[in-house]
């Protein structure tokens, strides 16, 4: 332990400072705020450059002169959501979670350099990105490095080119269940680690590969985890090779998800408590051993995470949906989508922002609770067990962060009990899709509301599903089974046994088309 004597608390903040981060002038757009000036010009492929040798040559030919410097601070969240004295703000290149009163942090952008080039040229440039294979901007989150992490050099970001995941029209779910004609599910489980998790991890890792670069006292990055985080933690800390530290909860996460750590090499801790119980001891560790925390405490998560606000808008050509649900646990991903989409609203791409609505289950349902009482009386709660595993937290770290893009949304909060939850994953499987327990909590949520009549049947609607439901075949195994306890697995459609003759066959598939038929 000596060796790490000299190390300062990460959780006492340091020294306020005033200054921005001089952005990378690799980064910057050129001049023109119209067309074509907004799309890349890049060299030609060459046989003997790899595409970080090529975005190099791009970056040192760049005319950068008579630009606006874009650059990022951690300021404390509290300044962000009222009326402030304080000048209290952080290099995001100090390893530094919460302010000096002990709120959370957020990364503040300099908006009037943003300012400097329209909406028009935003989109034009973000739009004239996607699909390529450039180097960042193949990834749907570095494709607005702008708006990200605007000081990184492009040689240090680590990318799976991550993101892009398709927005589908959920056609006959919509119509069939509930009545609905423009229904769209924004499927961010079809990402590298195979959750939404991914998008905030490509940043905080090239974050803390920059870090290292720069002689940090950083060895390596832990996270307290109910499993989708921990993956991504470590698939992109394998990509760097830099060591990942990941506490999971004690037989409380599926096996697909808990394999994956282990495969991409972490150093795996299965402690004999729930996630807020790994989430103290995360927060202890990092604060006495050179471990950069890797939990959405830390705001550089969400600064990816809310690329996906932006995807949803470029995929409906920049039109902006009515709804948009997200499902809620430790709550930083709520707070994303908002200022996705604040930002884009900001900077002039839309005039407006959707409703958001927050997804619990009722076994662990904080916000929800809060919500009801008319943001009166919050108090955290023992999460009991639910198959939405992923958002088992009771006491969720951004509690602040969700209120706060709630009320300025005009938001609302809901909640699914463990029967509407797999009910709803059964029947949305039922249509084509194949859905975690965490999107059967979101899609639980828009039919309590849309059966009350608050979404109507022509409101464009975006449900989010936040991871892929290979990763919780169990628990669709289970329901299929009619192996639940107490529940009782009303649309399950187990195999049905049959001997090997063709007269039985035929006897059983009669019987079924028949009732097809009807």
């Amino acid at each position: 332990m000596a060796a790490f004597s000299l190390l300062p608390s990460a959780h006492i903040a340091p020294k306020p400072t005033l200054h921005f981060i001089k952005a990378s002038t690799s980064d910057l757009p050129k001049t023109s705020p119209s067309p074509p000036s907004t799309k890349p010009q890049l060299p030609s492929h060459k046989p003997h450059h790899n595409i970080r040798e090529e975005a190099r040559l791009h970056n040192a030919a760049t005319v950068t002169t008579n630009h606006p410097r874009f650059s990022a601070k951690y300021v404390p969240f509290t300044s962000i959501t009222g009326p402030s004295s304080s000048d209290e703000s952080y290099s995001l290149d100090e390893i530094v979670y919460r302010s000096q009163s002990g709120s959370l942090l957020d990364v503040q952008h300099d908006m009037s350099a943003l300012k400097h080039f329209d909406g028009a040229y935003w989109r034009n440039l973000f739009d004239s990105r996607v699909g390529k294979t450039t180097w960042p901007f193949g990834s749907g989150v570095w494709s607005k490095k702008e708006w990200v992490l605007p000081e990184i050099d492009d040689d240090d970001i680590i990318s799976a080119f991550e993101g892009n995941s398709n927005l589908f029209w959920a056609e006959r779910y919509g119509k069939d269940f509930l009545g609905m004609n423009d229904l769209w599910v924004k499927h961010c489980g079809i990402s590298h680690t195979g959750s939404f998790k991914d998008l905030g991890m490509t940043v905080l890792v090239s974050q803390v590969n920059r870090l290292r670069k720069m002689n940090k006292p950083v060895v390596g990055v832990g996270c307290a985890s109910t499993g989708d985080t921990s993956a991504a933690l470590s698939a992109y800390c394998a990509a760097a090779g830099i060591p990942s530290l990941v506490f999971l909860p004690a037989n409380r996460i599926s096996m697909a998800q808990l394999v994956q750590p282990i495969a991409n090499g972490a150093f795996v801790l299965s402690i004999d408590t729930d996630f807020d119980g790994c989430m103290q001891l995360i927060r202890e560790v990092t604060a006495e051993l050179p471990i950069y925390l890797a939990n959405s405490l830390n705001s550089l998560r969400l600064e990816g995470q809310k690329t996906a606000a932006i995807e949803i808008l470029q995929q409906f050509d920049w039109e902006v949906p009515d709804w948009v649900i997200v499902p809620g646990g430790n709550l930083g991903n709520i707070y994303a989508f908002y200022k996705g989409f604040s930002m884009c609203k900001e900077l002039g791409l839309v005039d407006k922002i959707p409703r958001l609505v927050c997804a619990q289950a009722a076994n662990a349902n904080p916000l929800y609770l809060y919500f009801k009482s008319g943001w009166k009386d919050f108090h955290p709660v023992k999460a009991k067990t639910t198959f939405a595993s992923a958002i088992q937290i009771g006491d969720p770290v951004s509690i602040d962060r969700a209120v706060y893009a709630l009320k300025n949304s005009n938001g609302i909060v809901e909640e699914a009990t463990e029967e509407e939850l797999m009910d709803a994953m059964a029947q949305a499987d039922s249509t084509g899709m194949f859905t975690c327990p965490h999107t059967g909590v979101a899609l639980t949520a828009l039919n309590k509301l849309r059966r009350s009549g608050v979404i109507g049947p022509t409101d464009r609607t975006v449900v989010v599903s936040t991871a892929h439901g290979l990763k919780f075949t169990q628990s669709k195994i289970d329901y299929h089974s009619k192996n639940i306890k107490d529940m009782a697995c009303r649309l399950a459609n187990p195999p049905v046994q049959v001997t090997a003759d063709f007269g039985s066959v035929m006897d059983v598939l009669k019987k079924y088309l028949l009732s097809k038929s009807h």
